[in-house]
This record gives C-alpha cells, structure tokens and sequence, in this order.
C-alpha cells in the first residue's frame, strides 16, 4: 500500500498500526539503543552504498532492504580498548548520550559491520580472508566475545573517525520490536572488502543511493521509512567527501518518530516528527 505521503507500506504492517490505533496492541515495548552504518564506496561517477535484504525468517523488518546495524551492547559502555579518532566525550556531545553510552553505540556501530559484512573499522593490520579474524567475527555474533577483546587480542584500534553520524530514528510504537537507532555513514576502508556473511540477509550489494531510490519507487524494492530517507539525502551528494563533509553538521541527537494515523480518506498513513 502506498499512503497520502508517499511510503510504500506493507499490508501487514498497515494491519499492525490498524490494532495500535483501535487500542488492540499491549503497551509499547522500551527501545533498545542500537547503532546502523551505511557503508559507502567509489563508483565511476559518483559513489555506491551497501544494502542487505533482510531475510524472511527474520523477526523484524524480514524482506527489507536495510543497512547493517543491530543493538548496542551494554558492556561496551564500560570497556577500556584501544581507541583513536574524536573521543567518547566528542561523541556523547554529537550523539546527546553520556560519555560512556555514545561510547557504546560507536562500538556497535563498529562491531554491526563486521559482523554483517566482515569489514573491520580500526587501525592495523586487518588482513583479508584471515581464517582467525574470522573466527573472532563469529564470536562476535554468538556474543562469546566482546569487542574491546577481539581488538585487544588482534592489536588493533577503533577509528571512530572513519564514522559520520547522520541521523536518529526511533522504531514506533506499534512495532513489536523497537530501537532508538542511530544511523551512521562511512567509507569503506581501503584494502578491506565487504563479505556476504550475515545470516540475517538473504541477499547482499552495492548500489547508487539513486537507483535503490527508483526500485524502492517501483516497488521493486521493500524498504522501511529511515532506510529509503537514508537513500534519498545521500543521493543529493556527488562523492563520499561530501557526504562526511555533511555528516559533521547534521544533528544525529535530534530523534525522528514515526507517528501512525487516520488519514482524512480513512487510509493509515505514517507522520514523521
């Protein structure tokens, strides 16, 4: 379904919101912290972003094209690693968090896109096809390690500098499943490959923010409202200098909602605020 604004809106999620309006859903579920990461490389003419289809035995957002990303993990918060680029104090004023949570969503922010696309945010020696690294990425996602060990154990260091804070989307409250996501940009380091290894995705790509736009607005490709906003203002810019350039001046503190409502002809349509 398409609503008064233009989303695309999947059947089941308009029968979803149908219940939350009518007051049939139980109380909404507390977001969970979480960090998101649109990988972002050279293309002739301008540059590509890195997409994941959710698959569909996945319990949120299962068949949507999305960016790589999940829940932030507390112990982060309190880990001591290695560490270069603007500091957590810098963070904590970009992100409006207390020093030792924005620290933690940088490092689930760092941690999402290894574990989904085998590419490492640090600084040392990370090389390509290492059988051990990446025995300590599926550590990573079974959570018998923690980040600041697997750095530890490699000599690396995070470079929170290779990260570009973009935006802040919190889930609606007629989701089952809900974050207060952060949404990062970053260029693929040099040297590194993304990898096909998340097992939440069914399929993986490089694409232009343009053309993920035209299938989304064809249909062809399923996409939930913070995705497809992504796409559409990293389309406006020609390479990826541009787009770090206007990372460091967006507000990434300021959170966006997504407010179901009855519109005017009695469709459900979504409001953003």
């Amino acid at each position: 379904m398409t609503d008064a604004d233009g989303w695309r809106l999947p059947e089941a999620l308009v029968a979803q919101m149908r219940r939350f309006l009518a007051g049939e859903s139980g109380p909404p579920p507390v977001p969970r912290l979480a960090a998101t990461v649109v990988l972002l490389r050279p293309a002739s003419g301008g540059f590509e972003a890195y997409l994941l289809r959710r698959a569909a035995s996945m319990a949120f957002a299962s068949g949507m094209y999305a960016f790589p990303g999940g829940g932030v993990d507390p112990a982060d918060a309190r880990a001591d690693l290695g560490w270069t680029g603007p500091p957590p104090e810098v963070w904590a004023r970009r992100l409006g968090r207390p020093a030792g949570e924005a620290q933690a969503v940088v490092c689930a922010a760092v941690r999402e896109v290894f574990e989904e696309a085998g590419v490492l945010l640090a600084e040392g020696a990370v090389p390509a096809g290492d059988d051990e690294l990446e025995s300590d990425r599926q550590r990573l996602v079974t959570h018998e390690a923690h980040l600041a060990e697997v750095l530890a154990r490699r000599g690396l260091v995070l470079r929170s500098d290779l990260l570009g804070a973009w935006a802040r989307w919190v889930t609606p409250e007629f989701e089952t499943r809900r974050f207060d996501a952060y949404f990062f940009v970053a260029a693929l380091p040099e040297g590194q490959l993304t990898r096909d290894v998340s097992g939440e995705a069914d399929l993986t790509l490089w694409m232009r923010p343009a053309d993920a736009v035209a299938g989304y607005e064809a249909g062809r490709m399923a996409m939930l409202p913070p995705t497809i906003v992504m796409l559409r203002e990293l389309a406006a810019y020609e390479d990826i200098a541009a787009v770090l350039a206007a990372a460091a001046e967006r507000d990434a503190a300021r959170a966006v909602s997504s407010i179901p409502e009855i519109a005017p002809d009695g469709t459900v349509r979504l409001r953003h605020t």
